[in-house]
């Protein structure tokens, strides 16, 4: 029954649930709102977020070091932002249409490397629940908050410090200039290729994190199309947080509370179809994107390619 959504058992289900399943938004979003903030639309995410999944998957499968498998993930991930930086940078591809070719690339490679390297549906021994002493002790809070595993925790940690980065230091007020006017930056001596290329390449690092998350830390398993368009909405929760990471932690606990509310209508088995259960985390992003009236704009010169005269 729907009243069983309401009891206090589920209602903190739904909310530890929705903590977990944050984590790959967190990642992928602040990697990306990095790269926007310079001025390089990533559309290749959910690319680089399957592949990060399945390489973290097969080698964890081999190695059981899970440290070497987020290395290995983030290591592709990489790989991919730095041949989206060069197409997108030094070609000055449309970025828009470039994303989307990588996203295939990488859906493209990791089915394929599956079903020659694995074949099968796995499982592996994924990152283990690490409560924090004390804080994880303290009645309901201890347990929603304070009782995950370190990834999760690390998904968190970084938003506060993306933010750091990007408005206390030098580094974000280069990343910025670069974003909103790359000429002026140049001017003042700063290399927008280099910053963009750096950013592209950190995203895609993060994206294979991402990916790393769901397969070795989330479900400890890896499927064909496991990541069913989570790097699409990361890029939505960029422009839903205005570009800054607070409010991309906000987005992200939205659209991931909502995701852990489908999770428990199937679970408790509500009379609601389960097609249109597993729909609604999409059918929030259209519906934030259409109202989202932000009073900040996306950087002035996102998707613009930047080429220095002289």
């Amino acid at each position: 029954m729907i009243s069983d959504l309401f009891s206090l058992t589920v209602l903190l289900g739904i909310i530890s649930s929705g903590i977990r399943l944050a984590t790959p938004y967190l990642f992928a979003s602040i990697g990306e709102a990095f790269s926007q903030r310079s001025g390089v639309l990533n559309l290749g995410v959910e690319g680089q977020m399957i592949l990060g999944a399945f390489t973290a998957f097969y080698v964890v499968m081999n190695t059981e070091n899970l440290l070497l498998g987020v290395l290995a993930a983030m290591g592709v991930g990489a790989l991919m932002g730095l041949a989206m930086g060069f197409v997108s940078i030094t070609l000055q591809a449309q970025q828009g249409i470039s994303g989307i070719g990588f996203y295939l690339f990488g859906l493209g490679m990791s089915n394929l490397l599956f079903q020659l390297l694995v074949g099968t549906v796995e499982t592996v021994s994924g990152f283990p629940k690490v409560p924090l002493p004390i804080l994880s002790d303290i009645p309901v809070i201890g347990e929603l908050f304070f009782d995950h595993n370190i990834l999760v925790y690390l998904a968190f940690l970084i938003v506060p410090i993306a933010s750091f980065v990007l408005n206390k230091t030098n580094l974000g007020l280069k990343i910025r200039s670069v974003g909103e006017n790359p000429e002026a930056a140049d001017s003042l001596g700063v290399s927008v290729s280099k910053v963009r290329y750096f950013t592209t390449i950190f995203g895609g690092a993060m994206s294979g994190l991402s990916g790393a998350s769901l397969s070795i830390a989330l479900l400890n398993v890896f499927q064909l199309g496991m990541t069913a368009g989570q790097g699409f909405i990361a890029v939505a929760l960029v422009y839903f947080g205005a570009w800054r990471p607070w409010g991309v932690l906000a987005g992200a606990l939205l659209f991931s509370l909502v995701n852990g509310l489908q999770l428990w209508i199937q679970v408790l088995g509500i009379n609601i179809p389960s097609e249109f259960a597993v729909m609604m985390p999409y059918i929030l992003t259209i519906f934030v994107l259409t109202l989202s009236r932000s009073k900040y704009g996306a950087p002035s010169a996102l998707t613009k390619p930047f080429e220095r005269e002289g």
